[in-house]
């Protein structure tokens, strides 16, 4: 594998008290204040990691992520204090709040099976009688969602938020606040690039009395995003939208047989395939950030380095 191709780290950062890896990300705690980020080229789907990392994936999250947390820090202060190298961000350890503030603009994904089931309502948020899939809502929605033992997300109102003590009162409704602001501003950014910000979901914590956003914002891994060109008409006619998004990595792993269930065997990884999937993460990145990517062929021990030079 070339030594740019990061499919895990190892690193022994001074003053490290703790590594946790994810699935997607390796995370260093600095004492007790700082955390390392570290995308790698691991990619996920149907929950299991797959075998084979996706050259210059992690650059591409980190990148994007760092766009739009730059974009945004005039609506919230972030945890972001450096990005020492293009893979990493380095920055405050907050305490996380225990939900996840989703926000849809239109009717897809999981509201759009809560409909299609026959319910109005998602984490308590009200959806119009009568929408058809990909339809927006009359204004955004906020349906916050918690993290259940099993690991599955799950619907909870603002009511049972503040009922169980999950966010006090206050801290809720700014981050609503927040929330509604980021939407908004991701929503304008998007559309200067020919996109809809379709749904998305933000992350904070907290530090003292302060609320910083926190993790990844409006990345094709935490974003639904439709192309504007075409829309309407897709609309009219009854197709499926256009997505930015990772769906095309499910789509070739349920072809070859595999939705992460039990019994099934996860495919191998051609090389054109490994290939495609690099280049389409490339083209996400330039699509919803209107920037160049400049691929990073830094290996193991210089972005160590790059992270010891800001610890």
């Amino acid at each position: 594998m070339a030594s740019h191709i990061i499919g895990g780290t190892d690193f022994h950062l001074p003053g490290q008290t703790h590594k946790y890896r994810g699935k997607v990300r390796d995370v260093y705690t600095i004492r007790q204040d700082k955390l390392v980020m570290v995308a790698t080229d691991r990619i996920s789907a149907f929950d299991h990691i797959l075998p084979r990392p996706i050259p210059f994936k992690g650059q591409v999250l980190n990148q994007t992520a760092a766009h739009f947390l730059e974009a945004t820090k005039d609506i919230v202060p972030n945890w972001v204090e450096a990005f020492p190298d293009p893979r990493v961000a380095v920055g405050k350890q907050c305490e996380p709040f225990k939900v996840e503030m989703v926000i849809r603009g239109y009717l897809a994904g999981h509201a759009w099976r809560e409909y299609k089931a026959g319910k109005r309502q998602v984490s308590g948020a009200p959806m119009p009688e009568g929408m058809q899939e990909s339809d927006p809502f009359p204004e955004p929605i906020i349906t916050p969602a918690t993290k259940a033992e099993s690991g599955h997300d799950e619907d909870i109102s603002r009511e049972e938020i503040i009922r169980q003590g999950l966010v006090g009162e206050d801290d809720y409704l700014q981050l609503e606040a927040y929330t509604r602001a980021l939407f908004e501003r991701g929503t304008e950014m998007a559309a200067r690039q020919g996109l809809i910000l379709v749904d998305t979901k933000y992350e904070f914590g907290k530090v003292g009395d302060t609320i910083y956003l926190i993790d990844e914002i409006h990345t094709p891994d935490s974003s639904r995003y439709f192309y504007a060109d075409g829309y309407a008409q897709r609309q009219k006619t009854g197709e499926r939208q256009q997505q930015l998004s990772k769906e095309f990595v499910r789509e070739w792993l349920m072809d070859n047989g595999f939705q992460g269930l039990e019994g099934q065997t996860m495919p191998n990884m051609p090389d054109d395939f490994v290939e495609m999937v690099s280049k389409r993460y490339i083209a996400l990145y330039e699509k919803v950030t209107g920037q160049t990517f400049v691929p990073s062929y830094n290996d193991l021990s210089t972005i160590e380095n790059h992270i010891k030079a800001v610890l």
